[in-house]
């Protein structure tokens, strides 16, 4: 199955208009590189399971904002760390500090903020405060 193919049907994903930045930015890394060894492997039903399980973990932290739980509450931080794992599981290995970092685009870069903001003003942001709260958690535990 080629690049495009992957994924076909995801309306919210233009490959072709990503792929060049995506390797300009990371192609020398070695998260680009596993992440290209593990998808190349992939079928349509595995993307079909991993858009649906990515969609979940947001739908998820978008409910919890709409009821006004705290981003640095358990259960965002629980599902920051189902995302990081997400990502872990499918792509590549993603560290609390990865994730991190990785949440920073989510505010700083217009495509990921409106690619959260859709499903919720706010959505961004709260995602991003989850994910840095979920890696805060982490660091703490490691100290004890």
């Amino acid at each position: 199955m080629d690049r495009t193919e992957m994924f076909e049907g995801l309306e919210e994903f233009d490959l072709g208009q990503y792929q060049d930045e995506v390797e300009r930015r990371w192609g020398g890394s070695e998260a680009y590189a596993e992440s290209m060894r593990r998808t190349r492997a992939y079928g349509k039903d595995d993307w079909t399971r991993i858009t649906e399980e990515g969609e979940t973990v947001v739908a998820g932290l978008a409910e919890l904002m709409a009821e006004g739980a705290q981003a640095a509450g358990r259960a965002a931080m629980d599902l920051a760390e189902e995302h990081r794992r997400h990502i872990d599981r499918w792509f590549y290995p993603c560290s609390h500090g990865m994730h991190r970092n990785l949440a920073e685009m989510y505010t700083a870069d217009p495509r990921f903020e409106a690619y959260f903001e859709k499903r919720g003003k706010g959505l961004a942001v709260f995602v991003q405060d989850a994910i840095r709260a979920n890696e805060a958690r982490w660091r703490n535990r490691e100290r004890e």
